[in-house]
């Protein structure tokens, strides 16, 4: 049961074009926004449309991958982990999740 400890799959669409770095040892990292979205019922009977935002970030030759084939509104499956860091920004201590891609499925009619 190891595969399933720190291990996230989503359903989603893009919300921006990927944006990539290229490092001076020739690593590729990309990272991009993904939106979840949940419709449900309120118990007013009316209908709930949540989306959730979720960044993504990929290494290596997935990061080509992500630079060639997609763009904002490609709708993908991903498998990854969760990331947990923090930066100072102007004196100020910031926390960020993001998803660490491992595994992605592109989804949806080819452009």
């Amino acid at each position: 049961m190891t595969s399933l400890k720190n291990h996230v799959q989503l359903i989603g669409r893009l919300g921006n074009d990927p944006e990539v770095r290229t490092f001076e040892s020739g690593k590729k990292m990309a990272t991009f926004s993904l939106a979840t979205n949940e419709t449900y019922y309120n118990n007013k009977g009316e209908k709930v449309e949540d989306t959730q935002w979720h960044n993504i970030v990929v290494w290596g030759k997935k990061a080509d991958v992500v630079e060639n084939y997609l763009n904002k509104g490609s709708e993908i499956a991903l498998g990854g982990k969760l990331i947990n860091r923090s930066y100072e920004k102007e004196g100020e201590k910031k926390y960020i999740t993001e998803i660490s891609l491992s595994e992605l499925h592109m989804m949806g009619k080819k452009d």
